[in-house]
């Protein structure tokens, strides 16, 4: 099993334009289709009419694809709001609590007044 066992750490997966990538595939795969669509008797001759419903199944697939990374992409983009808006919560309140300004601005002129 020793050898099998990694011996660093995974990399952090890679994010793109996930939505764009699968939408120019789909088209990519309709386009496929359209373009064999010609040609169907041709493909019927031989015995590969697969070959023509191949990329209509794939433009399907797709189209679900889209349906997903677009919930996907909303779902972590909630995520990250909601994150933010907890750390600045977060942030104000430790100011408040530290009797501070929650904008961070100390009134200087008050403090020198006192001391003279």
């Amino acid at each position: 099993m020793e050898k099998w066992t990694p011996k660093h750490e995974a990399p952090e997966p890679l994010e793109g334009p996930v939505v764009a990538t699968v939408v120019g595939g789909t088209i990519l795969w309709f386009v496929l289709f359209l373009a064999q669509l010609p040609f169907y008797d041709w493909f019927a001759d031989r015995g590969h009419t697969w070959w023509v419903w191949t990329p209509l199944a794939g433009a399907g697939l797709g189209l679900i694809g889209i349906w997903y990374v677009r919930g996907r992409d909303a779902a972590l983009k909630r995520h990250a709001a909601r994150a933010e808006a907890k750390d600045a919560a977060g942030a104000e309140a430790a100011d408040s609590a530290l009797g501070g300004d929650p904008a961070g601005r100390t009134d200087r002129t008050s403090r020198t007044d006192r001391t003279a």
